[in-house]
């Protein structure tokens, strides 16, 4: 990967949040910085014309801009200024509407219209999986998640990943570590927790593995106890939004039948029947 590829992967990556349900977003003060706007109002001039765009394309504003109040420190106070959350297409407008001249407009505008496109792709994609599909589709995404997350805990302090690992997990399960989750699921020694589960339960493990990384980088959180502790508190956020929405808890949804190791070998083993 090229120095400017990392860059722009990094600018625009770091900054990306992901809300309990699982979707994507970027809050306009904080892309207002990476694009290099000194001022809130020049900012928004160029946020008004993205929103007019919107409208033209007959997409619904309201679904990609969604205002909110986000309290700031002032001095020795606090005080609300609007904000908004940005869906990855909103971004895409704004950087297209932005100044040319700008060496981080042009990797915005390469950025989101590649990225952009591929999300389409996977939304529309994605509701047609069967439930197998999906937990492929998810179990990708929490290996990759996992391994930034992991990079992420180094650079924090961790040592030991499994304690790590599994203070997120006690958050998330009501207290139960990976082995516990394994043993309830009845799973063999050392047979992946992730691999046995829904696309529902991998949905809410990949979204404490995302706002974990996240926190821990957003934060510049330094020392082994207060990542896990993090990584704890992240979990339990988690639970604690899904019991507010009624949800169902994680260890209270149904383990799949088969694994995703045991449906990958009878899908090689059809394809060797079907070769011979």
């Amino acid at each position: 990967m090229s120095e400017l590829q990392t860059y722009n992967e990094r600018t625009f990556e770091d900054i990306k949040h992901i809300d309990e349900y699982g979707n994507e977003y970027w809050e306009a003060r904080e892309l207002q910085v990476v694009l290099e706007y000194k001022e809130w109002r020049n900012f928004k001039k160029v946020m008004d014309k993205a929103m007019i765009a919107c409208n033209a394309s007959k997409n619904n504003m309201l679904d990609h801009f969604v205002e909110f109040n986000k309290i700031v420190e002032a001095g020795a106070t606090t005080k609300k200024v609007l904000d908004y959350k940005l869906s990855r297409y909103a971004c895409y407008l704004i950087v297209q509407n932005g100044n040319p001249k700008k060496e981080v407009i042009a990797l915005g505008q390469t950025y989101f219209a590649i990225q952009t496109r591929k999300q389409e792709l996977t939304e529309k994609e994605y509701y047609l999986l069967t439930e197998d599909e999906k937990r492929f589709y998810q179990r990708n995404l929490t290996k990759k998640g996992n391994y930034s997350l992991n990079k992420a805990a180094k650079n924090a302090g961790v040592k030991n990943f499994d304690k790590f690992h599994n203070a997120g997990y006690k958050g998330l399960y009501n207290g139960e570590t990976a082995n516990d989750i394994a043993r309830r699921k009845g799973l063999r020694y050392r047979e992946d927790i992730l691999d046995n589960m829904g696309s529902e339960e991998l949905a809410a493990n990949l979204f404490r593995i995302t706002q974990t990384e996240s926190k821990l980088k957003r934060d510049n959180i330094k020392g082994e106890n207060k990542a896990n502790q993090t990584h704890y508190n992240i979990g339990k956020n988690i639970r604690d939004v899904i019991a507010k929405n009624g949800g169902t808890m994680p260890e209270e949804l149904p383990t799949p039948d088969k694994s995703l190791k045991e449906l990958e070998k009878e899908s090689k083993n059809k394809l060797m029947f079907k070769d011979e």
